[in-house]
């Protein structure tokens, strides 16, 4: 099983957001809140372009210690965030799984 986008509606109805997940299921990646179906859908686009770019990656502390990830588009807008890890080895892990899964993930549309 291949990872995969799933775009979905927020609680609000009005958003849209996506999530990635890993071939195991579990989520690697979400995205912010989106105005439009169509915007949410080109913020995929956007992940799918960036994943493989090391440098796109900013790697960050919450203020627990526990490190995370952003991916950022070139032009800086953060694209999605990842979970908090338990260490900065696991943390490279979840990069990794962004950077295989996201070039080919196929999308989910739940909405």
């Amino acid at each position: 099983m291949a990872g995969k986008f799933e775009l979905t509606i927020a609680a609000n109805g009005k958003q849209f957001y996506f999530r990635l997940k890993a071939a195991n299921g579990e989520p690697i990646l979400a995205s912010e809140m989106y105005q439009s179906k169509s915007g949410a859908e080109n913020g995929i686009q956007s992940v799918k372009t960036n994943a493989s770019v090391d440098a796109r990656y900013e790697r960050k502390s919450a203020s627990n210690g526990q490190p995370y990830f952003v991916l950022k588009a070139g032009n800086g807008e953060p694209l999605g965030k990842s979970e908090t890890y338990s260490s900065t080895a696991a943390m490279e892990g979840g990069i990794a799984s962004v950077k295989q899964n996201a070039p080919t993930a196929l999308v989910d549309d739940l909405t």
